[in-house]
């Protein structure tokens, strides 16, 4: 294994420097620290700033790495998901370090100092997506991580997720029992995953009754209560031959704006236009009329992610790597009863 003294040989610096510069004891250039970094990424070299302290050598910390919400947003799951990691991960003697990351990779070299300092033990990783380069970056060098959802399919990591197409199945199947025909989707852009799994569900529930899809039911934008009505909007002023009757919203904050705009047409929610949400939040049940929604085995998938990732840590085989819950949808009054014929619109 490589040694401090091989880094200092490799960057052309003192043992010293390498020490200030993993450290952050002492101020070095800005082009010496990142000689220093590269060569231990080189070298593979892994100190721990712990040991000296820790008889077993580790920091009895995780990382836990999400995107930030931004100040207009709210994300309840996320919020519920960190309070499991916290009390799971208490009660097995360690503790959670939350670490935003950026959508770029401008942060890499903060994940790195974690990583190499010894730090954390381990990651969470949770609002993943494609190519996300926190799985990619975790999966080259062998660090043990768990990632709160999937990336690209041909990567091999361990995972917990919620089965979004599953969940959205359902809805719309439960619309489609109570007559509808027409049934819009409001969902997230093309390039996110999340939303991708959620939208095939939708069409599997459409192909499985027989029922065609109209491209203009379908309107994908930005996951906001702003778009989420700008969306119901265009789905009501199709022509009333093509106008859905029910809307199924890929998030509840979605359905909020849609409830929003079904209510400023005059239109009453749960009889003229049928509505479902994503994610069961607090507030769901309190809107007029409740939103019937999916319910995320939240507190389900972070016990698992911590019991995962704690067995790599110890270096042990994990029983299951790529693990699927399904949503629960909880039926209110803003989908029961709505009449399946187009609203008529003033």
């Amino acid at each position: 294994m490589a040694t401090i003294k091989d880094v200092a040989k490799l960057a052309g610096v003192s043992i010293a420097t390498v020490s200030y510069v993993i450290n952050g004891t002492v101020p070095v250039s800005e082009a010496t620290r990142k000689r220093v970094w590269a060569a231990i990424r080189e070298l593979g070299y892994r100190p721990n700033a712990t040991a000296r302290n820790l008889k077993a050598g580790q920091s009895r910390l995780i990382g836990y790495s999400w995107a930030p919400t931004p100040p207009e947003q709210l994300n309840p799951v996320l919020d519920e998901f960190l309070h499991t990691l916290v009390q799971v991960a208490s009660e097995a003697d360690y503790h959670i370090l939350p670490f935003p990351c950026s959508p770029d990779q401008i942060q890499m070299e903060a994940y790195e100092e974690l990583v190499y300092t010894g730090r954390v033990d381990g990651f969470i990783v949770s609002d993943t997506n494609f190519d996300d380069w926190r799985i990619a970056y975790f999966m080259d060098i062998g660090f043990p991580f768990v990632a709160f959802g999937r990336a690209n399919e041909e990567w091999d990591f361990p995972y917990v997720d919620v089965d979004g197409a599953a969940g959205i199945r359902a809805a719309t199947e439960h619309l489609l029992a109570q007559g509808h025909r027409r049934i819009g989707l409001i969902g997230w852009p093309e390039d996110s995953l999340t939303g991708n799994y959620r939208l095939q569900g939708y069409l599997e529930a459409m192909e499985g009754a027989g029922i065609p899809v109209d491209p203009d039911w379908i309107v994908r934008g930005e996951h906001s209560a702003q778009f989420g009505r700008a969306a119901a909007g265009q789905l009501l002023d199709l022509p009333a031959e093509r106008r859905p009757t029910a809307i199924v919203a890929l998030s509840d904050l979605m359905a909020i704006g849609t409830m929003a705009e079904v209510q400023a047409r005059g239109l009453k929610v749960g009889h003229d236009v049928a509505i479902t949400g994503f994610d069961d939040s607090p507030m769901a049940r309190y809107l007029h009329p409740p939103l019937t929604s999916l319910r995320q085995p939240i507190r389900e998938i972070g016990q698992k992610v911590v019991e995962m990732v704690l067995r790599l840590i110890k270096g042990e085989e994990l029983r299951e790597r790529h693990v699927l819950l399904p949503p629960k949808l909880i039926v209110r009054e803003s989908s029961r009863g709505a009449r399946p014929c187009a609203p008529a619109l003033g």
